[in-house]
């Protein structure tokens, strides 16, 4: 697997190279993918990305690319004038309508995930990505599937007992719970949050994947 720097320098280096030739691919808009943990989240994404042809930003990436500053500073630096305004003003925007009170932390993630946005072509894993970009730029998805399927999921991934899969379900589900009460005032479980929610306990991961693929048209 490669490292995060080299995933970032791609990635950077393929922006860097659209930002020169001035391409930009807008006939889709960014999806935004929440999970709940052990429901298959992050294969549905994969295979959503691999049908579209999108870039797949998973939250460990974008944990990375917030990490500081100057990463983010390159990152942001991908795009031209006018996008490095139009993420400024979604931001903005972001932190107007949630009364929010960003430190830096949350403003590098919002920039991160508004430099992705204005990119387009992509699938955003996490993050609390739905709560930053507009409307007209993003589709969100929640993933979501019965506590014990999500259990007997993650027992059998890590070859660990369903009591500490169950415990490691419960405590990534509140974790992922807190970061969007703390940086965004919202509940990440709200339906009123979301375009789209499938429940893989009754769709298979191909089926969740051409289900928001049909409902992008």
């Amino acid at each position: 697997m490669k490292a995060m720097h080299q995933l970032i320098e791609e990635q950077v280096g393929r922006w860097e190279i659209l930002r020169k030739e001035k391409q930009a691919d807008k006939t889709l808009p960014v999806i935004t993918l929440s999970r709940e943990p052990g429901s298959g989240g992050k294969l549905v994404a994969k295979a959503v990305a691999d049908r579209l042809g999108l870039d797949l930003f998973h939250q460990e990436l974008i944990n990375a690319m917030a990490e500081n500053a100057d990463t983010t500073t390159r990152v942001i630096r991908t795009l031209d004038e006018r996008g490095l305004s139009m993420i400024e003003d979604w931001v903005s925007a972001a932190i107007s309508e949630r009364h929010l009170w960003p430190d830096e932390v949350s403003r590098l993630l919002m920039r991160v995930i508004g430099a992705i946005g204005r990119h387009g072509k992509a699938i955003i894993v996490g993050r609390g990505a739905n709560f930053v970009l507009p409307p007209e730029n993003r589709f969100r998805v929640r993933i979501i599937a019965p506590l014990e399927l999500r259990v007997n999921r993650v027992a059998e991934t890590y070859g660990v007992s369903k009591k500490e899969a169950k415990r490691h379900v419960l405590r990534t589900e509140s974790d992922r719970r807190a970061f969007v009460r703390k940086y965004f005032h919202s509940d990440i479980g709200d339906p009123a949050n979301y375009d789209l929610i499938l429940n893989t306990g009754t769709l298979s991961v191909e089926s969740a994947a051409a289900a928001i693929c049909s409902a992008l048209g």
